[in-house]
């Protein structure tokens, strides 16, 4: 049985976790069904967006316990499979942030541990108001280091060790606050906001959306030097392009841009 669903409407690339008996939990198998669906995002030249959702009540509950505890009975007591798992699931987030396309999290209900890690990997978030974002993992005797990694890039170290440090859950709203997420909506608004951000972000130059996010985070790991001698020579090459050379004409000449994604 599949655990997730794909779609492509509009130019938008919908992925969806549908597993909602398991809370859909990232298991291996989940995580390797997510991975080959962003691989096919990635190929499909009709798409310009990924929006990522959960089906049921919860965006996501994190690595699967259940999973995780069975790998016990291994004899190396489960350090090959927590291996395999950590890494495959740090792939995942990996793919996402380095994916051509913006991915934008919609989020209902809880996301938990992996779950919210996976939300604060994507470029941009909408949760509906009564979602929330937990790492409860210090809670377990487990503590969410691999999603501090993620969560750390997101919020402050105050924010981000309070959530880590207390294992309580975060409200959307204060999501929205601490920088988490972009928007808390009413839960009947959260499709209607992605669509906000997706029409805006489909009607742009997929050449130009490329380049900015993929210098985007590469330069945020930079010191400030460096940052602007790496960013002075993508502006440049991306001056060069045919689509940087038609938008400016067409701004200058007062008339919508005709895009050619190079």
């Amino acid at each position: 049985m599949a655990l997730i669903c794909s779609k492509i409407e509009d130019s938008v690339f919908y992925l969806t976790l549908d597993n909602p008996q398991r809370r859909n939990a990232l298991s291996l198998e989940m995580i390797a069904e997510v991975c080959s669906a962003l691989d096919e995002a990635d190929t499909n030249s009709d798409a310009r967006a990924i929006v990522l959702s959960g089906n049921g009540p919860v965006f996501s509950s994190g690595h699967d316990l259940k999973e995780l505890t069975a790998a016990r009975n291994s004899e190396d007591r489960g350090r090959e499979f927590f291996q395999k798992t950590m890494q495959n699931c740090s792939f995942m987030m990996q793919k996402i942030v380095n994916h051509r396309l913006p991915v934008i999290a919609a989020v209902h209900g809880t996301a938990t541990a992996a779950g919210c890690q996976l939300v604060a990997s994507c470029d941009l978030a909408v949760a509906s108001k009564d979602a929330k974002f937990i790492t409860p993992g210090v809670n377990l005797g487990l503590f969410c280091s691999t999603p501090m990694v993620a969560l750390s890039r997101n919020v402050s170290n105050k924010h981000a060790m309070e959530m880590l440090l207390t294992g309580e859950g975060t409200p959307a709203q204060k999501a929205a606050e601490i920088g988490l997420v972009n928007k808390a909506v009413p839960s009947e608004e959260v499709e209607a906001t992605v669509k906000w951000y997706t029409d805006r972000i489909t009607a742009k130059s997929a050449m130009t959306i490329k380049t900015g996010k993929q210098a985007y985070y590469n330069q945020k790991q930079m010191p400030l030097n460096e940052a602007y001698d790496y960013c002075t020579t993508v502006m440049v090459e991306n001056m060069l392009k045919h689509d940087a050379e038609e938008g400016i004409g067409a701004f200058l000449e007062k008339r919508e841009p005709s895009w050619r994604d190079e």
